[in-house]
């Protein structure tokens, strides 16, 4: 993932940080807010092929939203087996530095210009990276693709 991120020009920081149960408890954890804690969610195409869909926490995707982006009718996530063949990390540790296939990016509007957190590829770990230079080094689309979490 290091030098995945260093070809790309990207700067990252990884953390080691225990486990945690919610979101909120992630974000308590890491000192910042749960809307910083971006989630990398893998999505299936119905040709098979795949995308990521950057996600901030408190927030989820809007299908109808994304799949009038990506100009499809249908789109889902994939059974864990599919997302590790697909990315080569495991649900939850899920990030597109250092994927196995570089699969298109779809950021969402409000991780714009801001430090965030996502998964580090392992268990146990986070990856900080300035969005902007996230989406810049993998020419990420970025629009309105989520909506808030239902609680």
């Amino acid at each position: 993932m290091l030098n995945a991120a260093a070809a790309r020009g990207l700067e990252i920081e990884i953390r080691e940080r225990p486990q945690a149960r919610t979101l909120f408890e992630a974000a308590e954890i890491l000192g910042i807010d749960p809307s910083g804690i971006v989630k990398t969610l893998v999505v299936k195409r119905s040709d098979d092929t795949y995308l990521f869909a950057l996600i901030p926490g408190g927030r989820s995707i809007s299908w109808p939203k994304l799949r009038a982006l990506v100009g499809v009718n249908k789109l889902r996530l994939p059974e864990p087996e599919l997302a590790l063949a697909a990315t080569g990390y495991e649900r939850g540790t899920i990030v597109p530095i250092g994927s196995t296939t570089d699969w298109p990016i779809f950021a969402d509007e409000t991780i714009r210009g801001r430090r965030i957190a996502m998964g580090a590829g392992s268990h146990g770990y986070s990856l900080f990276v300035d969005a902007d230079d996230l989406i810049a080094a993998y020419g990420a689309t970025v629009a309105d693709i989520s909506v808030p979490e239902v609680r």
